[in-house]
């Protein structure tokens, strides 16, 4: 009878054992991960957006570069020579012999050089949204080229006021009556010029948004 109950008590301490050792090896099985797709679908939208607007860019610059090139051109061909029966006397009108039109010509011409070699960063603005860098560089340029067509612009438009109506009180004469082709070559130029400027505008309220959306996506 010894014998037996010593062998019952010598397998049942080892399983008990085992037992316990089971239920204190047993953990909580990992739960699995979940990826959230929404944060990842907001931020492929913002992508798509900021590439169309980058589009957007390249093609307003490009447009405002054909106007401010065309306004200089225009400005700088701007030349009438009055008839007279006589070889000896003439009145000949051209851009050069006011200096806030050679201004407006030279502002002009280079605003449009700016708009051209600007396209490569637009372009980079476009391949790479998310680059602060090109758009922070292009946001300073423009406001600067604005500011310079405008002022080109807008003293350009006082003198062809002048030239067209005249001033009684200083004696000036209105002498688009006579020069009536130059003046008109002019007046289009300044137009040409100020649609340039808005456009010019419109690119530094483009490069602002984009900036802004940028910095927000970053810091998030």
């Amino acid at each position: 009878m010894d014998s037996n109950q010593n062998t019952d008590e010598a397998v049942l301490v080892p399983k008990s054992r085992s037992k316990g050792k089971a239920v204190e090896d047993a953990s909580p099985a990992p739960t699995p991960a979940v990826v959230s797709t929404k944060k990842v679908t907001v931020v492929v939208r913002r992508v798509g957006w900021k590439k169309g607007v980058a589009i957007f860019d390249f093609v307003l610059r490009l447009c405002a570069a054909a106007a401010a090139f065309a306004a200089s051109v225009a400005a700088a061909q701007a030349e009438q020579i009055l008839p007279f029966f006589t070889q000896f006397l003439q009145f000949h009108a051209q851009y050069n012999d006011l200096p806030t039109i050679t201004f407006f010509v030279i502002a002009n011409a280079a605003a449009g050089a700016y708009l051209v070699l600007s396209l490569p960063f637009s372009i980079i603005c476009i391949v790479r949204p998310y680059k602060v860098g090109p758009r922070l560089l292009l946001l300073i340029l423009d406001t600067v080229m604005t500011t310079v067509t405008i002022g080109a612009a807008g003293a350009a438009s006082a003198i062809m006021y002048l030239a067209h109506n005249g001033s009684v009180d200083a004696n000036w004469l209105a002498i688009c009556q006579q020069f009536t082709d130059f003046c008109q070559q002019i007046t289009g130029a300044v137009v040409a010029s100020f649609v340039a400027a808005v456009i010019l505008i419109a690119l530094v309220a483009i490069s602002a948004v984009a900036l802004k959306r940028t910095t927000s996506i970053t810091t998030h």
